[in-house]
C-alpha cells in the first residue's frame, strides 16, 4: 500500500512538471507553504496567522490546491485537523521545495550584496541562551540587511542539519569532526564548579580538580556534549554520578544544586548569566590550569554564505576576545562573596 502511495506522489509531481513545461498553471509556492504551516500547526487559525494570512483566505487556497493536485490533502473535521498519507507525503517533498527556493533567493542576493538574505544559525543548548544576548546587538548594528534564523539542537543533530543543509551555520564546542565541514575556533571558555551553599568546597576560594573526589557529580542526560566535557575534566578522579538523575538543562542542575543533591561544572558564561545569581548557590574558579572548553563555528566547505558567515563570526570572536580581556575570574569571585552573603 505504502508503494502505491508512494507512487501515486511521484505521479502527481511529474503531472506538475508536465504541467509546466507546456504553459499550464505552474504549482504555487505559497500554496505549499499554507500546506506545510497546516501540517506544523495542526490547526487552520495558527497555520494563518504563521503564513500572514486570514483563515478563511488559508482554507481556500488548500481547497485549491487539492483540486489542482486532485487529491485529498486535509482530513477536515471539528476541533481535529489531520492530513492524509499523500498529504503527509507531499508535505516532505514541499519542505525541500520551499528550502529550495529560499535558497536561490539567498544565492542571488549574495552576488549582489552577500551580507543580505537570511543566516540559518543553529547553536547547542548550553552556548545559545548566554552568548546570543551578548553578540546579537553588535551583529546586527555591523550587518543589518542579514536576518539570522537562530535555532537550538544538541551536537549530533546539529551537525545533521548543517551537512544536510537545513543550517547554513552551527556554534558548538569544538572538535567537530570535518568531513566536508570548516571550522573556525571563537573563543575559550572556562568551567566554573557550582556548590550549595554550605557544602564544604564552598569555603575555598578556588578549587582544584582533585577537591572533587568522592564527590557527587550531577550531569546533563546523553547527547549533550558538556556531560562528555565534565566526565573528560573529572576523569582523573572519582566522583559518583548518581544513576537516577539526567538534567536536560543547565537551569535544572543549578536548581538541584541549590536543593542539594550534589554539585555540577558550569560553563563560565552560564555564571554571568542574570540566572548564575541565586540564592542557595556558589560559584568557585577552579585552580590553575583551568579546564576549559573551545567554542567555535562549523559550516560546509560547499557553502555560498561564507562571506555572511565569516562577518558573523568575526563580530562574535571581537566581542568574546573584549569580554575575555576583562579580569572574568575576578569578576566571578567577586559574585561568589555576593552570593554566600545573600544566603
Amino acid at each position: 500500500m505504502l508503494a502505491v502511495e508512494t507512487a501515486l506522489v511521484e505521479l502527481i509531481i511529474m503531472i506538475v512538471l508536465i504541467d509546466s513545461i507546456y504553459g499550464y498553471k505552474p504549482l504555487n509556492l505559497k500554496d505549499l507553504k499554507y500546506l506545510v504551516a497546516l501540517s506544523d500547526t495542526g490547526h487552520f487559525g495558527k497555520a494563518a496567522e504563521r503564513t500572514f494570512v486570514s483563515q478563511p483566505t488559508l482554507s481556500a487556497q488548500l481547497k485549491k490546491l487539492e483540486e489542482y493536485l486532485g487529491v485529498k490533502l486535509v482530513e477536515r473535521q471539528p476541533k481535529n485537523v489531520q492530513l492524509t498519507d499523500v498529504g503527509k507525503q507531499i508535505v516532505v517533498r514541499a519542505r525541500r521545495m520551499l528550502d529550495e527556493s529560499e535558497e536561490i533567493i539567498a544565492l542571488a542576493r549574495s552576488n549582489t550584496d552577500p551580507f543580505a538574505g537570511k543566516l540559518k544559525v543553529g547553536l547547542i543548548p548550553t552556548i545559545g541562551p548566554y552568548l546570543l544576548p551578548r553578540i546579537m546587538p553588535k551583529i546586527r548594528k555591523a550587518v543589518p540587511h542579514l536576518g539570522l534564523m537562530l535555532y537550538e539542537y544538541q551536537t549530533e543533530p546539529l551537525l545533521k542539519r548543517l551537512r544536510d543543509g537545513e543550517i547554513d551555520l552551527g556554534i558548538m564546542a569544538l572538535p567537530a569532526l570535518q568531513d566536508g565541514l570548516e571550522t573556525r575556533t571563537l573563543y575559550e571558555e572556562a568551567f566554573t564548579v557550582a556548590l550549595p551553599t554550605h557544602h564544604p568546597l564552598a569555603a575555598k576560594s578556588t578549587i582544584k580538580v582533585a577537591d572533587l573526589k568522592g564527590q557527587t557529580l550531577l550531569l546533563l542526560e546523553d547527547g549533550h556534549c558538556l556531560r562528555d566535557q565534565a566526565l573528560e575534566v573529572c576523569s582523573r578522579v572519582d566522583v559518583r554520578e548518581p544513576e537516577d538523575f539526567r538534567a536536560t538543562s543547565l537551569e535544572t542542575l543549578r536548581q538541584m544544586v541549590v536543593a542539594g543533591l550534589g554539585i555540577t561544572l558550569l560553563p563560565e558564561m552560564a555564571v554571568e548569566s542574570p540566572y548564575g545569581s541565586q540564592r542557595g548557590l556558589v560559584i568557585r574558579q577552579f585552580a590553575n590550569p583551568t579546564p576549559s572548553r573551545t567554542v567555535g563555528a562549523v559550516w560546509r566547505k560547499s557553502s555560498t554564505r561564507e562571506a555572511a558567515i565569516g562577518a558573523v563570526c568575526d563580530v562574535m570572536a571581537s566581542v568574546m576576545a573584549k569580554s575575555n580581556g576583562t579580569p572574568r575570574t575576578a569578576v566571578a569571585a567577586k559574585k561568589s562573596r555576593e552570593l554566600t552573603r545573600n544566603t
